[in-house]
């Protein structure tokens, strides 16, 4: 009887760890391996300005002390073949990631070397790279056929994640790319992290978010301050698209819901829930 308890005891662990496929050691953050991978942070920036917020909540994750290993790149300006005018925020990029960012929109060609060289020497150390696609994915094939040039022999199916939340995001992006990215590359798309109740977070909200309840830092309510300034100023600007939930006094990160899944966060519900997750304040 003891070991028919033992042995079933023995088969439920392999099956639990089976089911999950976020890894719990300690050099892995969800599906991240915080020794080896590179993180990278896509932002469109154009139309919709809730990219603004998907920065500073971006910047708000990477500095939990959870994400002191992470190795991690953004860049701005990875938009594809929508119309409209582009929403600049290079000043919000200096606060949230030093300096490991690359501006697309104004220099492409820098920029995609930049990322380029950075992805190159993780996959031939052995790592994999994990692509927030907050935006089209036009730029991350232009990243991937780079580093497919610069090592032809290398298995990108295998080494390169492109996360991917939103069905506008593919349709506006160019379609050449959108195949090449779903068959050089591993594609994950995840439900929408808009709306809340689907397997991911939803990270847009109409109502007003009390964020200063849950941030002491000044670092970070310096950056939350701009976004929410930057976001204000351009929304529905000039022809850019209009926020409602922004325009109404709420926050829309939903793009995040990308980063929350590749670091297994993707149980938070919403927006308080992330805050929560991710306060510097310990009376929360």
């Amino acid at each position: 009887m003891r070991k028919n308890i033992i042995v079933h005891a023995i088969l439920l662990v392999f099956i639990c760890s089976c089911g999950n496929t976020d890894r719990a050691d300690s050099s892995h953050l969800g599906k991240f391996n915080t020794e080896k991978d590179l993180y990278l942070a896509h932002f469109d920036l154009k139309t919709d300005v809730d990219d603004i917020h998907s920065v500073a909540a971006v910047a708000t994750m990477l500095a939990d002390e959870r994400f002191d290993n992470i190795n991690y790149h953004a860049v701005a300006g990875a938009y594809g073949i929508q119309t409209g005018k582009y929403v600049p925020a290079n000043d919000l990029f200096d606060m949230a990631f030093g300096q490991n960012w690359s501006d697309a929109h104004n220099d492409f060609d820098r920029a995609l070397e930049e990322v380029s060289s950075l992805a190159t020497r993780v996959i031939q150390n052995g790592g994999q790279i994990w692509i927030a696609e907050g935006g089209q994915s036009d730029f991350s094939a232009a990243l991937i056929r780079d580093i497919q040039n610069k090592l032809p022999e290398a298995d990108l199916k295998n080494s390169v994640h492109i996360v991917q939340h939103a069905d506008w995001n593919e349709e506006v992006t160019t379609a050449e790319d959108l195949d090449y990215v779903r068959s050089a590359a591993t594609y994950h798309r995840i439900p929408d992290g808009n709306t809340t109740g689907n397997d991911t977070p939803g990270f847009r909200s109409d109502q007003v978010i009390n964020w200063r309840q849950y941030i002491n830092d000044h670092y970070l309510l310096s950056i939350w301050e701009k976004a929410i300034e930057l976001a204000n100023t351009y929304n529905g600007t000039d022809d850019r698209y209009l926020n409602e939930s922004i325009m109404e006094g709420g926050l829309d990160f939903s793009d995040v819901s990308e980063t929350c899944w590749i670091f297994g966060f993707k149980d938070l519900e919403d927006s308080n829930a992330f805050f929560q997750e991710f306060s510097d304040d310990p009376s929360n």
